[in-house]
């Protein structure tokens, strides 16, 4: 049977279609459809023909969201029975068979009958027969394949956690992120870009901007300020088809709220307050209420008020209501009309909680003067005592008794009293009171181990005259019952070393207790008595609420039993009595001959080698020593330079030091100056060995018969030509030497060793006349002139 569609509608669907049949035939496999063609004919035998095989392709594809009028068609199915005469029936059966999906049985066309909606479902699992129309009999086996619905862009993008509430300090930096928002896509994100989304922002601009691929949603402006403005309403869209033209959006609204920063300092709204006072006050109640105004919130405006001076300042004290965050003016002393009328108060408020970032936007403080007139009235009911101190046991039930206050009437009329608490606190909510006794009872079980001590306020008031109130603070203590049991004070770290002894003590243990010293101080350390007798170890109980843990044999061997337990019992001395049972973990360790601890940990020997852990560690050090010298070794001989050799033909002149001294001019034995003198004891003429010379000399040889009568005026003039003529000359100097003065010259000496003490008639003044190269000479002998005629 094989099976065909023409789901595909555009060339583009075509090659898709084409693509993914192939696809489908290499991957998934083919259906296998066979034909009978048995036949069974009266009076005749059964013949059996090999059947015919038709390979078919088990997956078709439907556009979602048809809205056409006619059915959508889907596919085909076709037998290889099927010989166009009517006599195959196709059927259809599974997902949808009969209701989405019906198919014409005789000529095999499958339509869809509804709008489909992929997001809904994805995929519709169906099998096809086909039978003989006259016997019913199936002609091939069933067929199973897949309708798969093919994704459109018909859905927008949606926020599902929006909208959304965020909060960022005020004053924050620019670009600060303040929320990362997601918006998905229903449609398939493998198949265009029906499901890729950008973001923009629609409204809120131009405090807040958003990455447009992320959703991150950061401020845009610098130092935004909660006072001004505190909540924003920013509308984020996000658009599939990556944000061309045609695509689908959604949006969403991020409420931003700006949170709190210290940035405001408290302020009061008037510099001088007045505030009247019965001289009936109680001592310790609240007589007043006043506030500065802080434009921030929560813990940022909290603040704390003082007297800081002024005549009152011994009669009244402030407080500071965490709540209202008001300064509470209470009495300290009683008041008296008739000796004082009014007092003057100088009250500060400053925050509590400072962020010194905004310290140049100080002082955070503010002060104002308070005037408190005293006023003639009838007195409120007094208490019989200034405070009260009650007790109530800790676990007690609710509506016991704590205790009762007592107040009257000072006045002569004696009115009666009625009592209540100020729930100004959240203590005060604990406790209820009587209003005609005074009886004060609980209303909530208390745990002293959580709170051990309250503080209420109990108010008296004249039932004629209820306006006249009176206040006494009431402690209540809240007493301990036991209640915790005892447990150990801390986690041990219980070490025995393999070599101790028995009776040798390895830990002292203490216990603590939650409950106070009357229920909890003594403490018995025992073992379990339900356990067998431990052979390890063994505890004794120090009575000083301490207990050592003893060891009870010999050796302990890591490799047998590193860890051992021990479970302990412990009671403390309160009525009744609690206890606890806790387990001590002790491990087995090496330890060294002094006691201390080596290693707790099961570790192979060397013993079978022969070495220790020390000999390995020196061995190791030896060879790291040893290759440490080699490298320095080789380091060394790089680094070091080659000496400088000088070939002994080198034209550079060697400096040769000689240490001795010559005799003078009477030594005639250190040199024999006839040599130079004679002329004819010279040697012969020699020629640098560094050039070759061109010129050859003037005389090379003489007769030694010339040599005794040359002079050696001649001589020397002979050489002074051969070094004139010879070319190799220049840039090299040669050393000549010459003990011939020649005659006296007519000028006479130029040596100026005796000219300072000669007397000359030369006149020097000619000196000036050569130029400025010889000023400073003229300038000397100029001098000397006039000396020698002073």
């Amino acid at each position: 049977m094989r099976i065909t569609s023409t789901s595909c509608i555009c060339p583009v669907l075509v090659c898709l279609c084409f693509v993914q049949r192939c696809y489908a035939a290499a991957h998934h496999g083919s259906i296998k459809v066979t034909r009978n063609q048995t036949k069974h004919i009266e009076g005749e035998t059964e013949v059996h023909h090999r059947p015919k095989r038709g390979w078919v392709w088990n997956q078709f594809f439907v556009l979602e969201e048809h809205m056409g009028p006619d059915p959508q068609y889907v596919g085909k199915l076709h037998s290889n029975s099927d010989k166009g005469d009517g006599s195959v029936k196709y059927i259809l059966t599974g997902e949808g068979a009969g209701t989405i999906f019906i198919i014409d049985d005789t000529t095999g066309d499958i339509h869809s009958t509804k709008s489909l909606d992929r997001e809904q479902k994805t995929h519709y699992v169906l099998h096809a027969q086909a039978i003989d129309r006259r016997t019913n009999k199936p002609l091939e086996p069933e067929s199973e394949f897949i309708i798969k619905v093919q994704d459109i862009n018909d859905n927008a993008p949606k926020f599902t956690d929006g909208p959304y509430i965020v909060t960022v300090p005020e004053m924050s930096e620019m670009g600060t992120s303040v929320l990362q928002v997601t918006a998905t896509d229903a449609d398939d994100p493998t198949y265009g870009n029906s499901a890729r989304v950008v973001y923009s922002i629609l409204q809120g601009q131009p405090y807040f901007s958003v990455d447009p691929k992320t959703g991150v949603i950061r401020t845009a402006l610098h130092n935004m300020d909660r006072e001004a403005r505190e909540h924003y309403s920013v509308v984020i869209q996000a658009k599939d088809m990556a944000g061309q033209v045609g695509g689908l959006s959604g949006s969403t609204t991020v409420n931003i709220t700006l949170t709190d920063v210290n940035d405001n300092p408290p302020r009061f709204p008037q510099k001088h307050y007045q505030l009247y006072v019965p001289e009936s006050a109680q001592v310790g109640s609240a007589v007043g209420k006043i506030k500065a105004n802080d434009a921030d919130t929560g813990s940022n405006a909290d603040m704390k008020y003082t007297i800081i001076n002024g005549d009152g300042a011994g009669i009244f004290s402030i407080s500071t209501d965490k709540e209202t965050r008001e300064g509470i003016l209470s009495l300290k002393k009683p008041l008296n009309y008739e000796k004082k009328k009014s007092y003057t108060l100088n009250i500060e408020g400053a925050n509590t909680h400072l962020d010194f970032r905004f310290s140049h936007l100080g002082p955070f403080k503010d002060v104002t003067m308070l005037k408190v007139i005293v006023g003639d009235v009838d007195e409120p009911p007094l208490f019989t005592m200034p405070s009260y101190v009650m007790e109530v046991y800790e676990n007690a039930k609710i509506g016991t008794p704590v205790g009762t206050v007592t107040a009257h009437d000072p006045d002569a009329a004696n009115s009666l009293v009625r009592y209540f608490i100020d729930h100004d606190t959240e203590e005060d909510r604990y406790f209820t009171i009587d209003a005609s006794t005074g009886t004060i009872k609980t209303a909530k079980i208390f745990d002293r181990e959580e709170t051990p001590w309250y503080n209420i306020t109990v108010a008296a008031s004249e039932i004629d005259n209820p306006e006249l109130v009176s206040h006494v603070p009431v402690g209540i203590r809240i007493l301990d019952v036991n209640d915790n049991p005892p447990e150990l004070a801390r986690d041990y770290d219980v070490v025995v070393c393999e070599n101790t002894k028995p009776g040798q003590v390895i830990q002292t243990i203490t216990a603590t207790d939650k409950d106070n010293s009357a229920n909890g101080a003594r403490f018995h350390f025992s073992l379990d008595e339900g356990l067998s007798l431990n052979p390890n170890f063994t505890l004794r109980n120090n009575e000083d609420n301490t207990a050592s843990i003893l060891t009870r044999r010999r050796r302990y061997s890591r490799t047998t039993q590193d860890i051992y337990y021990l479970p302990v019992l412990i009671s403390d001395g309160g009525v009744p009595p609690l206890s606890s049972s806790s387990t001590l973990t002790i491990r087995v360790c090496a330890c060294e001959r002094d006691g201390r601890v080596r290693t707790c940990h099961a570790e192979a020997f060397l013993s079978s080698a022969g070495l220790s852990t020390g000999a390995l560690i020196a061995i190791l050090l030896c060879i790291v020593i040893l290759l440490a010298i080699v490298v320095l070794f080789i380091t060394l001989r790089r680094s070091k330079k080659e000496p400088l050799i000088i070939s002994e033909e080198d034209v550079r002149e060697n400096v040769v030091t000689y240490d001795d001294e010559g005799g003078g001019e009477e030594d005639t034995e250190a040199f024999d100056i006839t040599a130079l003198r004679n002329p004819s004891a010279a040697e012969e003429l020699k020629y640098r060995r560094d050039v070759r010379p061109e010129v050859k000399p003037l005389s090379r040889h003489h007769p030694s018969s010339s040599l005794d009568s040359i002079d050696v005026q001649e001589f020397l003039n002979q050489r002074l030509a051969e070094a004139d003529l010879d070319p190799s000359v220049p840039p090299y100097d040669s050393l000549q030497t010459y003990a011939y003065e020649g005659h006296r010259s007519e000028a006479g000496s130029i040596s100026s060793l005796d000219s300072a003490t000669t007397h000359s008639d030369q006149d020097y003044n000619y000196l000036g006349d050569w130029g400025p190269e010889f000023k400073k000479l003229a300038e000397l002998y100029g001098e000397i002139e006039p000396e020698r005629t002073t």
